[in-house]
């Protein structure tokens, strides 16, 4: 766990904290999920923070256990890519905007079928108040905010080929990200039901996308020099360096210097930025053809510290 970033280390502790406590209050007939899971709108039992408390529950052992290994996986590489701050805003935005997404569909469907002319409906083997009917549609998980940091990750890191069980070959973290909002795709517009919010985890990836696309085009740089790894005409990689080589040429102090000095602070303040960049250029280039898990672990650290000055 020492090797795990802090945003990525901490998201996973307090997600298998509270479905641990979930467990824990279930023995006592008490129920989490309702009480944090993220309710229709119109249904009695929808509270204003499910919104965000939604991300941090979930349904069962698997469902949990998926969702943080795609965060331990690609999380701890986008914090390191990102920094802190922007890859915890980036997580949150994500899942607030997956839930968004979720709850306008419900709306839709619960618009199109004319629940609110019904009191009651028939579910086939018994007939429900319509009130407690709404009340089932109850949503959980982090998934929304685990599909945003996987498109981030195929955005910046687009040629990286990951091994995805159970095909025998690599494929590009580009084609796999592509292939994951495909599948969603299809799976939301099936007629039958899995129980499976499909429209939230792709709110996940298009809230990403658009919070991309705005640090892509030179949005929010006045927090941390603005996500450059997005600049405008040029391929992922390129952005990639460009942002990181950014840190050391903005807001870069003026020196005076006092002429016929001993030493020319100004010309050894360059020297030194000079060489961190070419020590940053070496790392990256390792990083593009081995892939991250090549660096050797001083490599790593010498990254995660480059990143947050």
């Amino acid at each position: 766990m020492n090797t795990i970033p802090p945003i990525t280390k901490n998201l996973l502790i307090i997600n298998v904290l509270c479905f641990l406590a979930s467990l824990a209050f279930a023995s006592h007939n008490i129920d989490l999920e309702e009480m944090f899971g993220l309710h229709f709108f119109l249904a009695s039992n929808f509270r204003p923070w499910q919104i965000f408390t939604y991300m941090f529950m979930h349904a069962n052992w698997s469902h949990l256990f998926f969702n943080m290994f795609a965060v331990w996986m690609f999380g701890r590489i986008m914090e390191q890519t990102m920094g802190r701050n922007r890859f915890l805003f980036y997580y949150l935005t994500c899942g607030l905007g997956a839930g968004l997404a979720q709850e306008l569909v419900q709306m839709a469907e619960y618009w199109y079928y004319g629940f609110g002319n019904y009191g009651q409906i028939n579910l086939g083997d018994a007939i429900v108040p319509m009130a407690d009917y709404l009340n089932r549609w109850n949503t959980v998980g982090a998934s929304g905010a685990v599909y945003g940091i996987l498109l981030s990750f195929g955005m910046t890191f687009p040629n990286e080929r990951l091994f995805i069980f159970p095909i025998p070959v690599p494929i590009k973290a580009k084609y796999f990200v592509v292939g994951y909002a495909v599948i969603e795709l299809l799976s939301a517009l099936s007629l039958s039901s899995d129980g499976v919010a499909h429209m939230a985890h792709l709110g996940g990836m298009l809230v990403g996308l658009l919070l991309l696309l705005y640090w892509r085009g030179g949005g929010g740089r006045g927090n941390r020099g603005g996500y450059s790894s997005y600049d405008r005409g040029s391929n992922s990689w390129d952005n990639f360096r460009s942002w990181f080589s950014s840190l050391f040429k903005k807001k870069e102090p003026h020196i005076d210097v006092t002429y016929g000095g001993r030493y020319n602070q100004e010309a050894a303040y360059r020297q030194q930025k000079k060489q961190e960049e070419e020590e940053l250029n070496r790392i990256l280039d390792k990083v593009k053809k081995n892939g991250y898990e090549g660096l050797t672990s001083e490599e790593k650290k010498r990254l995660f510290d480059i990143s947050r000055k």
